[in-house]
């Protein structure tokens, strides 16, 4: 996937300090997962941020 070892074992033990979003994604797309980012309006005076994993 392009990740040095050391950072691999580190994304295993759940840090992702030193990971951008983009990397993340472009790792999971290489793991045949499909991201999809949805942007609505919302009534409320501050939006939700909802994360989804099917």
């Amino acid at each position: 996937m392009g990740i040095p070892q050391p950072k691999v074992s580190a994304m295993m033990r759940g840090d992702f300090t030193n990971f951008s979003e983009r990397k993340l994604m472009d790792c999971l797309n290489r793991l045949g997962y499909d991201i999809e980012i949805r942007v609505r309006p919302t009534g409320a005076p501050v939006g939700q941020l909802k994360l989804a994993i099917a």
